[in-house]
């Protein structure tokens, strides 16, 4: 996540950023939960279907388990419309959904593919506070080339995209408003095999 120098009293200290005046990135834990990206997750499930109007739908709802619980249902993004149920990963497919993959590949649709983005809390691990000895943080501030797993997930990491920081203190490539600077640039997009996001520090 991202720094900033912000008025506590009458003292002045680092914290989280709000990406109006970043000052680096921190280096060190204070959190309850750990949390991590899944990027572009595919989900697969056979339905029955009906032909409508030379589409085929399914006909019932169609249940389907993401690979992890507890996902952060703010970051949930998929590219077809689908119910989540947060607490356990499960998703579901309304009845009506259009079929769009052909599993068998005898020519003829009989499936759901969906691919979701979401971020998930990291079960049986508990929180760390790294700054628990001297209540002090580490700043890493100048140029330099890094990767991390603390972005916004429902948002597009094309290579060379400007990244801000969201209220949240995160990387995103989303503009919060016209006062939320450019701090990095994108050099190595997440992937479904590789969540982190590489950048340049500017």
């Amino acid at each position: 996540m991202v720094g900033q120098l912000k008025i506590h009293g009458n003292t002045i200290i680092c914290g989280v950023s709000d990406g109006t005046a970043p000052l680096g990135i921190i280096d060190d834990t204070k959190m309850t939960a750990f949390y991590s990206p899944s990027i572009d997750e595919i989900v697969i499930e056979p339905a029955v279907g009906r032909l409508v109007d030379g589409r085929y739908i399914s006909v019932t709802d169609i249940k389907a388990e993401l690979h992890n619980p507890n996902v952060v249902e703010s970051s949930f993004v998929c590219n077809i419309r689908v119910i989540l149920n947060p607490r356990n990963g499960i998703i579901t497919f309304p009845a009506g959904t259009e079929l769009n993959y052909d599993v068998d590949g005898d020519g003829t649709v009989d499936s759901i593919r969906a691919v979701c983005s979401y971020t998930y809390q990291v079960p049986n691990i508990p929180g760390e506070d790294t700054t628990i000895g001297n209540g002090r943080i580490t700043i890493w501030f100048q140029r330099m080339i890094f990767s991390t797993d603390q972005y916004e997930v429902n948002q597009r990491y094309p290579l060379n995209a400007p990244l801000f920081v969201s209220e949240a203190g995160t990387f995103t490539t989303r503009q919060p408003s016209a006062d939320h600077p450019t701090v990095a640039i994108v050099t190595g997009p997440p992937t479904a095999r590789n969540i982190y996001l590489e950048a340049l520090f500017l």
